[in-house]
């Protein structure tokens, strides 16, 4: 099971789970979790791989994750902690992880707030994720993580932000990384799907309008899928919205969630 830590406010409290995106962990919650504690329980987990998860045997014996294998992670530790329903609140990668688990189990997800949302791959991302399937074995992960880190987050105010992620990513090893970019082969079928298909889960899009890679493509989904998303952008704010803004992100998150 993966690693995970709960905060129980008590029984009658919603639930409020939080995912990371690839190469994070849980602590890059630590501006949401003093905010949302008093109003929910709060789950938090370490993706296979990732923080407390890293070295866990039987995510290390597979050379191939998938989507579903880790929603149904998520999954595990809601059936282990005995939560029927949770709100859902993710960030980059994670929100993927969200949707997917939705996807496959509509009744446990009560609303999902998905921040920096990836809903399809641009010709920018798609030649990152070509060049990074070409190179993971040879480049020391770290060096690409850098790169991508710093074309998904080139400004100046995008610098905690970035340089938090980098920290996390520190905690993978080689083997780990090519594990999780193998993922990138998926995304072009499971992004089109969800973009095609609405689901009835309550959404809403947190994003910054200097996230140029995953702005566009967000908005699109969100003027199809009119019964069920909704979309806010924060100004002067770049992909990783609950680093870089986190007051608005919890501010705007809670106003969204306190309706379901």
């Amino acid at each position: 099971m993966i690693a995970h830590k709960k905060f129980i406010v008590s029984e009658s409290h919603d639930w409020l789970t939080f995912v990371h995106g690839a190469g994070g962990s849980s602590n890059i919650w630590f501006k949401q979790l003093r905010y949302f504690l008093p109003h929910y329980n709060i789950l938090l987990l370490d993706l296979r791989g990732h923080g407390e998860s890293a070295g866990i045997k039987k995510f290390s014996q597979t050379n191939k994750y998938t989507f579903e294998e880790i929603a149904q992670d998520v999954i595990e530790v809601m059936d282990f902690l005995k939560i029927k329903q949770s709100h859902f609140v993710g960030i980059s990668m994670g929100s993927i992880v969200i949707r997917k688990l939705a996807e496959m189990n509509t009744s446990r997800v009560q609303s999902m707030v998905l921040g920096g949302a990836v809903m399809h791959m641009n010709l920018k991302s798609k030649v990152l994720i070509v060049f990074g399937n070409i190179f993971k074995n040879v480049i020391p992960y770290m060096i690409l993580y850098k790169l991508y880190a710093h074309i998904i987050l080139p400004k100046q105010n995008h610098k905690d932000s970035r340089n938090i992620f980098i920290q996390e990513a520190k905690k993978l090893y080689q083997k780990e990384f090519i594990r999780w970019f193998r993922l990138t082969t998926e995304l072009g079928r499971i992004l089109k799907f969800f973009r095609q298909k609405e689901i009835s889960v309550p959404t809403l899009y947190i994003m910054g309008s200097e996230d140029h890679m995953f702005l566009p493509s967000v908005k699109e989904v969100v003027s199809r899928h009119v019964n069920s998303s909704s979309l806010h952008v924060i100004e002067g704010c770049g992909h990783v919205v609950n680093i870089e803004k986190p007051l608005v992100f919890n501010q705007v998150t809670l106003r969204f969630l306190q309706q379901y």
